[in-house]
């Protein structure tokens, strides 16, 4: 059996590493257009910015280790320009020599990835606009960088790569303004959580201008104008383009396969196209949304890894399946740790599924050994059956090991009830005995069972401020003299007994404090003295995040306190 690979990064190398474990007698080619194979897609900000040193770092393995260790023929800067399906053969332009050759094949997997999205304006092929997608492109930025020492760079787009990179430029003391058309960052997050965001990057000097298009570029000495639909242009020394990735999927096109959303490549669970011993994986493919159901586009490479060792197992006469992608992914900024899992609310509302949500800020460990910090936490959980179906954080210490719990929990199709009794280990250092996924399913729990009602951010302004409903401040005075809600009334929790003759049975009663507990903690108070109650869902806290963007405290006492550092 022959094998022709086309594309040599995370999908590519991953197949052709299993086809050899798989079946030592294979006759494997491997094609990649670049100069470089299995390199750290995800790592190339990171060389950029020196905090990986050294460029073979970023390269897994190399043509010569791949010969050595599996005897794959692995043809760097060659690219394949057509595909003949009824002849099972490829042409292949070797770049250096020029040469033009066909190469048969019994079996092809097509690897192509995706492409960065450069948009049809004036003035992108300027030397000092940069796209960051190859080793190329990251050696291009570097150089360029070490030689010309830029102060300035606007950065179109405010997507994973495009905000390492932003991180990166300043910790090299690169003043940085990101430009894009949504009026937040990071799509897989709600607006609400992306306000974390938005506050961790001004803290560090990045300034944003969200909701704004840019219309062209255009040279201006030694620096770049980025041209603006309403703003006056903005003056850089360098310009990344990072408004998103397109599946290059022409030679697909071109060859008669079927394909999906967005131009994509259509695959069955077997990652097969629609042309008979023609397999595709990676970002060039559309899958199955593990949640909706609905296809979409991942381009992560967790999901093209596992569909490559899936294609392999079919390639050699296996029968495995690709069951979906729920587009887990985490993202370091700054000091801080941003995570999601499953949808958000705004795929929810479109995917027509009646959902709930709880916001808690849970700390990454027992709150009284040092060191504790704390996390926002956004759980989504279908209304009727209760199955999860997202989640997102963001914090320090700890994101990480909670969106992979919710993310197991998700893939196992656990009930938003059942994060209860999940058995996570404990000790002061690293957890509580009530575990933030646990707090969760307590939190929805409650919910369910009718127990507490919330109310959300977005529903303060609603509130009615005519007397006809009681307005609750259960913080202590100091926390709400410090800021607090209009027409909010402050009686803190632990008096609030002593003064439940001064509130009116009849009015329904709305309570807050700084992150919900103690909110939720009088809520069960008050309804037990006939008392109609809802709190707000992530407290004080949380309304000041998304309403102004205020930096939340990195740690808290138990109730939600902050804790304030000198």
């Amino acid at each position: 059996m022959k094998v022709v690979i086309v594309g040599g990064v995370a999908g590519g190398a991953s197949v052709v590493a299993r086809i050899r474990r798989l079946d030592e007698h294979a006759q494997i080619v491997m094609i990649e257009r670049s100069g470089y194979i299995s390199y750290a897609n995800c790592g190339l900000p990171y060389y950029v910015g020196g905090v990986i040193k050294e460029q073979e770092e970023l390269t897994l393995q190399t043509p010569e280790s791949f010969w050595d260790r599996f005897r794959i023929d692995v043809r760097v800067r060659q690219e394949v320009t057509a595909i003949n399906p009824a002849e099972k053969t490829v042409t292949v332009h070797a770049l250096d020599s020029g040469k033009v050759y066909t190469e048969t094949y019994d079996k092809l997997l097509l690897a192509p990835g995706a492409k960065p999205t450069v948009p049809a304006l004036s003035g992108v092929s300027s030397e000092r606009v940069f796209t960051l997608r190859t080793v190329e492109d990251t050696l291009r930025i570097r150089h360029f960088v070490e030689e010309k020492k830029p102060k300035t760079a606007v950065l179109a787009g405010g997507g994973f790569i495009g905000l390492e990179m932003a991180e990166n430029l300043v910790e090299m003391g690169v003043s940085v303004t990101i430009v894009q058309r949504p009026k937040q960052l990071l799509a897989p997050l709600d607006a609400d959580m992306a306000s974390f965001v938005h506050a961790e990057m001004r803290r560090h000097g990045v300034a944003l201008r969200l909701g704004e298009t840019v219309t062209g570029f255009r040279q201006d000495g030694d620096s770049v104008l980025t041209l603006l639909e309403e703003s006056e242009p903005l003056h850089s020394d360098m310009v990344l383009l990072a408004i998103g990735v397109t599946p290059d999927t022409h030679l697909a096109k071109e060859a008669g396969l079927t394909l999906g959303i967005r131009g994509s490549i259509a695959v069955n669970e077997r990652m097969e196209t629609s042309v008979p011993d023609i397999y595709a994986v990676g970002d060039a493919v559309e899958v199955t949304h593990f949640v909706t159901g609905q296809k979409v586009l991942i381009s992560l490479a967790g999901p093209a890894n596992k569909q490559g060792r899936i294609a392999a197992d079919n390639i050699c006469g296996g029968s495995s399946r690709y069951h979906g992608s729920q587009g887990s992914s985490v993202l370091k900024l700054f000091g801080l740790t941003v995570a999601s899992t499953g949808i958000n609310e705004k795929t929810a509302r479109a995917a027509g599924i009646a959902y709930d949500k709880v916001v808690l800020f849970p700390a990454s460990h027992a709150a009284y050994y040092p060191g504790a910090q704390s996390m926002a936490m956004k759980v989504l959980y279908e209304k009727e059956s209760l199955r999860l179906l997202g989640a997102q954080i963001v914090g320090g210490d700890g994101v990480d090991k909670r969106i992979d719990v919710l993310a197991t929990a998700i893939r196992a199709k656990m009930t938003a009830l059942e994060l209860t009794e999940l058995d996570l280990s404990y000790a002061p250092p690293y957890s509580s005995a009530k575990d933030p996924v646990n707090m969760a399913g307590f939190m929805i729990e409650d919910l369910e069972s009718g127990k507490v009602r919330q109310f959300h951010w977005n529903d303060v302004e609603d509130l009615p401020c005519d007397g006809s409903a009681t307005l609750l401040d259960v913080r202590t005075a100091w926390e709400y003299q410090r800021g607090h809600l209009d027409g909010f009334r402050n009686i803190p929790l632990d008096d609030l007994r002593e003064h439940l003759d001064e509130l009116d049975r009849g009015k329904p009663v709305y309570v807050n404090c700084q992150t919900g507990l103690r909110s939720y903690l009088a809520c069960r108070l008050l309804t037990q003295y006939g008392f109609t109650c809802s709190h707000l869902s992530g407290g004080y806290s949380f309304y000041q995040v998304v309403t102004q963007e205020r930096q939340t405290a990195r740690s808290a006492y138990p109730c939600g306190m902050e804790k304030l550092t000198h």
